[in-house]
């Protein structure tokens, strides 16, 4: 049984599950301060290390760390004091070494199991349990089904952060306390929200995708015919050589091709999360905005560009420099 799981259905009362067990020790008691919400982006992710650098080298420490998708990988791994080694790795990181990651799962639910992911997060983070970190944190994740919005703030770090990192197609969904959970960017893109909960009084946010698709404007268009060029034609090819002309199709469907510009499955999941994430994060930040929001340019990086953190670190470490005087401003008005 999931105990202690934070459970906000979309509705204006929590609805937490009962433990079977009391606590043993009493709830700390909170401080307001400022809170840091790490939003969900994929590869841009790593931007959060610079933004975290560039913080800690400026003396802002948040009080309160939530995190969406790779917002709460970050997350996570600055509280456990191992930002620097998640930095070493993400610049150390090939084209190559990150497809070594990629463990294809064809009977699943999702292209990618996510095995390999869970055995490097349990090397790492292994035994860390979330309510034995310095500062209260929180990993968004959403449940199939229901579509509630999941806030775990207690049990082992590696399955906070791999329930919300669980991306709906890409990684298969996580069975944990009876429940199916995936990305948390479903429902919190930017867990604003999560960290005045939390006891923030004030509350720093990081976009990463701020300039992904502008203002999101709508288009009238009438749209020409299909050219017969457009439709493929493959029942030769597969008269001739079936074996190979299916694995060309796959290959096709999954990662895109001819004709040019022919999106793959991959490539539609991933924009179409991308165009999901934005709509979503726009509204909740409208209904609750932060104090303060770091919007970085990162439109230049792809979803799965995870072996170009260098440059992802750079935009967040030089987007955050700029901000320092507001931020500042921001921690010198907490008591």
């Amino acid at each position: 049984m999931l105990q202690n799981l934070p459970l906000w259905p979309n509705s204006k009362q929590p609805v937490e599950e009962e433990s079977e067990t009391p606590p043993t020790t009493p709830e700390p008691e909170i401080t307001p301060g400022i809170g840091l919400a790490l939003g969900g982006g994929a590869a841009r992710g790593w931007a959060h290390i610079g933004v975290l650098k560039a913080l800690s080298e400026a003396g802002i420490q948040p009080d309160f760390i939530a995190g969406t998708s790779i917002g709460a990988v970050v997350g996570g791994c600055y509280l456990c004091g191992k930002l620097d080694q998640l930095e070493e790795w993400v610049v150390s990181l090939s084209r190559r070494r990150v497809f070594s990651m990629v463990d294809l799962s064809f009977g699943g639910s999702g292209l990618i199991s996510g095995k390999k992911v869970l055995a490097l997060f349990e090397d790492h983070f292994g035994g860390i349990m979330i309510e034995d970190l310095d500062r209260p944190f929180a990993a968004v994740a959403t449940e199939l089904g229901t579509g509630h919005e999941i806030w775990l703030k207690k049990g082992p770090l590696t399955q906070a952060m791999r329930c919300s990192t669980s991306l709906p197609g890409v990684f298969e969904p996580v069975a944990y306390g009876g429940r199916w959970l995936v990305d948390g960017a479903l429902v919190n893109p930017i867990p604003v929200s999560v960290c005045r909960a939390m006891g923030a009084r004030a509350v720093i946010a990081v976009n990463l995708n701020s300039d992904t698709f502008g203002r999101g404007s709508t288009v009238v268009h009438e749209l020409p015919p299909i050219p017969k060029d457009m439709i493929p034609e493959i029942d030769s090819k597969l008269q001739k050589d079936p074996g190979g002309a299916i694995k060309r199709v796959l290959r096709r469907q999954i990662f895109g091709g001819k004709p040019k510009g022919l999106p793959g499955i991959s490539g539609v999941m991933m924009d179409s999360y991308n165009i999901i994430q934005d709509r979503i994060g726009r509204s909740r930040l409208a209904g609750d905005p932060p104090d303060n929001i770091l919007t970085l340019r990162l439109s230049h990086l792809g979803l799965f560009d995870f072996h170009r953190g260098e440059e992802a670190i750079r935009v967040g470490y030089e987007t955050t420099c700029r901000a320092l005087p507001e931020l500042h401003q921001l921690a010198e008005m907490q008591p």
